[in-house]
C-alpha cells in the first residue's frame, strides 16, 4: 500500500483519538527512522521515551527473536525463567524487594494505586486518600486518569473515582496542608513529563519523603518516563537521592516491547495476597526477554552515563539557541536526556516544520518542545538536530 492508501484506511477504520502526523513510518535503525517514501528522520522523540536503545538494536532484536521461537506467552499460573531473571535483576538494581509486571505504564500505576490503598487499610480503615500533583500524568485508565492532575484528560468521563486530591507541584506548603492521617500515599513524577518537563526544586522531593514518613503515608514515584537511565542513573530517584516506597516503570523497560512494572518493599507488598491483583499478559516471556536485553545493554554500554553527558551537551546547545532567540525560547530545563524548551508561542507548528526537515521532536503542555531521544545518541546526532532546529526557529523568530 502507498502512503495515501494507508492513511485512508486508518481514517476509515481507526478510532480517531490520535492527532497523527502525515507520514507513514516503515523501519528504523539507531536514532533514525524511515518512512514508506524513503525519507530519513532523526528521531529525538524515541517513541516518547520508549526506544532507549534506538531502533533495531541487534541485541534486543536477537533476544526477542530467540524468545519468540521458544515461547511468547504462558499463564502466570506457571513459572518462567525470563520473568524470574528480570524480577531478580530489576529489584536488585532498584534496591527493592518485590516486583509485579504489567503491560504498560498506566497498568503499573493502577497496580501501585491498588497496593497503596490495600496497604493503607491495614493501618486504618479510612486511610485511602492519594495526593497527586497538578500537571502530572499517570495514565488513561479510570483511576490513573483521575490521579492525573490535568482536567482536560478527565472532561466527559465523570463521575470519577473518589479518594484523589491534587496540589501544585513543587509547593510543599500546599502538600503539608492536605496530608492527613487519611492519606495512604503521595504519588509524584520525579520530573513531570507530559506536564512540560517540570523539574523539582532542590530539596522538594526529600521534603515530601520526610512528610510521608511523618504521617505514615507511602511515597510513590511514577518513573514511567524518567526511568531506565534517562536522567543519568537507572531511576531518577537515584539521581535525586530520594527513595520511594513504590516505584513504577514502563516505556523504556522493554525498548519498544510493551511492559510495565511496579516495585516495592517486602513490607508493603505483604498487603497483597493471592488473587488480590493479576494480569493475563503481564510479565510474559517475550516482554521479559526484551526487558532483560534492555537492562543488559544499558549496563554494558553505560547508557546512564551517556545520557548524563549527552544531556549536558544538548542542554548547552539549546541554551545557545535560547540566547540567540530569546524572544522565542524562554527557558531550557531538564536532566539527562529528558529536556524541555519553553516557548513564548504554541509549539506544534515548529514541530511540524522540524518534521518536514527530517527531525522528529514533539510539543507537550502546548508550548514546550520535548527532547527524549534514544540513550545511544552521540554529539554528531545532537549537532544534526541543532542545525535543523536553528533553521526552523529562525523562520519563527
Amino acid at each position: 500500500m502507498n502512503k495515501q492508501q494507508i492513511m485512508g484506511l486508518d481514517e476509515q477504520h481507526y478510532v480517531p483519538v490520535f492527532a497523527r502526523y502525515p507520514i507513514v513510518l516503515s523501519h528504523g535503525e539507531g536514532p533514525y527512522v524511515y518512512d514508506t517514501e524513503g525519507k530519513k528522520y532523526l528521531d529525538f522523540l524515541g517513541g516518547i521515551a520508549v526506544n532507549v536503545l534506538g531502533h533495531a538494536h541487534p541485541k534486543l532484536v536477537a533476544a526477542v527473536a530467540e524468545q519468540a521461537g521458544k515461547m511468547i506467552h504462558c499463564s502466570n499460573l506457571y513459572y518462567t525463567e525470563e520473568q524470574v531473571k528480570l524480577a531478580a535483576t530489576l529489584t536488585e538494581l532498584a534496591g527493592m524487594d518485590k516486583v509485579f509486571f504489567a503491560n504498560s505504564g498506566a497498568e503499573a500505576n493502577e497496580g501501585a494505586i491498588k497496593l497503596a490503598r490495600k496497604y493503607g487499610k491495614t493501618l486504618q480503615a479510612d486511610r485511602v486518600e492519594i495526593i497527586t500533583a497538578e500537571n502530572s500524568f499517570h495514565g488513561r485508565t479510570y483511576a490513573t486518569m483521575t490521579a492525573t492532575g490535568q482536567p482536560k484528560y478527565q472532561q466527559g468521563y465523570e463521575p470519577l473515582p473518589g479518594g484523589f486530591r491534587c496540589v501544585p507541584f513543587n509547593d510543599l506548603a500546599a502538600l503539608k496542608s492536605m496530608v492527613s492521617e487519611k492519606t495512604c500515599a503521595v504519588m509524584l513524577e520525579p520530573i513531570q513529563g507530559e506536564g512540560g518537563v517540570n523539574i523539582p526544586d532542590d530539596g522538594y522531593l526529600q521534603a515530601v519523603r520526610d512528610l510521608c514518613d511523618e504521617y505514615g503515608a507511602l511515597l510513590i514515584f511514577d518513573e514511567i518516563q524518567t526511568g531506565m537511565g534517562r536522567t543519568g542513573q537507572l531511576f531518577a530517584y537515584q539521581t535525586f537521592g530520594v527513595r520511594p516506597d513504590i516505584v513504577t516503570v514502563a516505556k523504556g523497560l522493554g525498548g519498544g516491547v510493551p511492559i510495565g512494572a511496579f516495585l516495592t518493599s517486602a513490607k508493603v507488598a505483604g498487603a497483597f495476597h493471592a488473587g488480590d491483583h493479576g494480569s493475563t499478559f503481564g510479565g510474559n516471556p517475550l516482554a521479559c526477554a526484551a526487558g532483560n536485553a534492555v537492562l543488559a545493554v544499558i549496563a554494558e554500554e553505560d547508557l546512564g552515563t551517556n545520557a548524563a553527558n549527552m544531556g549536558n551537551y544538548l542542554m548547552s546547545e539549546l541554551c545557545k539557541l535560547q540566547n540567540k532567540y530569546s524572544q522565542l525560547i524562554l527557558n531550557v530545563r531538564g536532566k539527562g536526556l529528558m529536556i524541555g524548551a519553553q516557548l513564548s508561542r504554541p509549539g506544534r507548528e515548529i514541530v511540524n516544520r522540524c518534521l518536514e526537515d527530517g527531525v522528529i521532536i514533539n510539543c507537550t503542555a502546548g508550548d514546550v518542545l520535548r527532547f527524549v531521544p534514544p540513550l545511544t545518541i552521540n554529539k554528531k546526532h545532537i549537532d544534526e538536530l541543532m542545525i535543523s532546529l536553528e533553521k526552523v526557529l529562525a523562520e519563527f523568530n
